[in-house]
């Protein structure tokens, strides 16, 4: 019999970065079925202004609830950091983001901390904010790295073009002595052998999709929202071009995923159903 736990978790980000939180959730809850989101037609999020984040936000939260998920990860973080405080009020339904989990995780390993992030995350000051507010000793210095997101969704991962853009981003915050780095977008995970090959051995490096996940398992236990079956396949949907973003997925996933392409802003059947029934 089909209850509330056995329904899917939804992740969304604004393309593949995300894919490093839903990488966690199989090696973590792989008992859990999972529905993840890309708004690859709008990407990247990054240089958006916080008006245009919360729609899309809530349009995706909309879209996603119509699916009857359990639980929303906001596998992004410019979304955790725009929007979360102000959807967590609107939608019954538990709904985390990355940026609380990614800063108790870096001030229990250091205290001088560097914070790679889009330039709209840097701009909304959530990471010093909430790694100051857990402990108020500790520093931090942050660097916008506009140009990451792109060359990731354009596979250029492993071009010199980018190693050359990934040096010019860490100098400043090496400069300051940091013994401590910070994703702070999911999409940085993918660029992690470049990133670690320019970082001294000393500095430890903070991946917060780990963390976000372990909060998410302690959510569904204290909520009686674990998975009691199977897990289903996981199901694949952006709102820009399938066939792109299965191709550039298959290198961080292990397989080609079926993906569907869908559009957040149209009422769902079983949105229009309800309605109808109301």
């Amino acid at each position: 019999m089909l209850t509330k736990s056995n329904l899917r978790i939804g992740l969304f980000d604004s393309g593949v970065g995300g894919l490093t939180v839903l990488r966690e959730v199989y090696r973590q809850l792989p008992q859990e079925s999972l529905l993840y989101f890309a708004d690859s037609a709008r990407l990247p999020y990054g240089t958006r202004s916080p008006e245009e984040i919360l729609q899309f936000v809530r349009e995706i939260l909309d879209w996603m609830c119509a699916q009857g998920v359990k639980m929303i990860i906001m596998a992004c973080n410019t979304s955790s950091a725009l929007a979360l405080e102000i959807v967590r009020k609107e939608y019954d339904i538990p709904i985390l983001g990355v940026i609380l989990s990614g800063a108790k995780a870096a001030v229990a390993t250091g205290k001088r901390i560097g914070v790679i992030a889009t330039p709209a995350t840097v701009a909304s000051n959530a990471y010093p904010q909430a790694i100051q507010e857990i402990d108020p000793f500790t520093s931090v210095w942050q660097m916008p790295c506009p140009q990451f997101v792109p060359l990731i969704e354009q596979n250029l991962v492993y071009c010199d073009r980018t190693k050359e853009v990934a040096r010019r981003y860490l100098e400043p915050l090496l400069q300051q002595d940091i013994d401590t780095l910070v994703y702070g977008c999911t999409h940085y995970r993918h660029l992690e052998g470049i990133i670690r090959s320019l970082l001294p051995d000393r500095v430890r490096v903070i991946d917060p999709a780990k963390y976000i996940v372990m909060a998410a398992e302690k959510e569904l236990s204290i909520m009686s929202l674990k998975n009691n079956l199977s897990a289903l396949p996981t199901r694949f949907c952006v709102s820009g071009s399938p066939q792109q973003f299965a191709s550039l997925s298959r290198q961080w996933l292990g397989f080609t995923p079926n993906v569907e392409q869908i559009n957040v802003k149209e009422p769902s059947i079983f949105m229009m159903t309800l309605n109808l029934l109301q």
